[in-house]
């Protein structure tokens, strides 16, 4: 379809990379819990266009110079992991009732959410490594291939990101009524948080 190999199997594969545990989906439901439904959209948008940026890096030809310089490579993940650990080591330093570290106005939760998704060097390595596999290069039609490909994976991300949010709102509502419990669940949010960085770097 529109030069793409085996169409099916990648919207399963994008549905599976959605569902894999990670930071976006972590900043996604903590954006919700703070932020209530605008604040999970507005995390979606974010996961989107960061998507977004590095298909698009991918396509113009970063695969090639990573491959070529595996020292750039390397940056990114130092770089992705230092900036979860701190987002993680800022939550579990704040105190009961302090601003949160995912400020409750949406433009917040979407840069946020859009910079853990640039920076997450699993996402960069399936639009690097993995994403270009499902490219025809036979029956590709360039811009028009890609364009289709960006399209179907943002509409499987916001869709994800929809449901995410819908059942991460339900849930918070009734966790509200428990700051004791809401503070704890931000501490465990920074723990996995600062996880996320620290296995980054000894996964190297």
């Amino acid at each position: 379809m529109l030069g793409i190999t085996d169409y099916a199997t990648f919207v399963v594969t994008i549905l599976v990379f959605l569902l894999i545990p990670g930071p976006g989906n972590l900043a996604l439901v903590t954006s919700t819990g703070k932020g209530g439904m605008r604040g999970g959209l507005a995390a979606t948008f974010g996961v989107i266009l960061g998507d977004q940026v590095l298909m698009w890096l991918a396509v113009a030809g970063v695969a090639a110079l990573l491959a070529a310089y595996p020292a750039a490579f390397q940056a990114v993940q130092w770089l992705g992991a230092a900036y979860l650990a701190w987002l993680g080591g800022k939550m579990l330093l704040a105190k009961p009732g302090a601003a949160p570290v995912l400020h409750i106005k949406p433009h917040h939760y979407l840069q946020q959410a859009m910079m853990i998704t640039v920076l997450n060097p699993k996402a960069i390595l399936f639009y690097m490594a993995f994403f270009p596999l499902f490219v025809d290069p036979v029956r590709q039609q360039g811009l028009l291939t890609y364009a289709f490909m960006a399209v179907t994976i943002a509409v499987l991300t916001f869709g994800y990101g929809l449901v995410a949010t819908l059942l991460t709102h339900f849930l918070a509502e009734r966790m509200r009524a428990s700051p004791t419990l809401t503070h704890l669940l931000e501490k465990i949010a920074g723990l996995f948080l600062i996880g996320f960085g620290v296995k980054l770097v000894v996964s190297r």
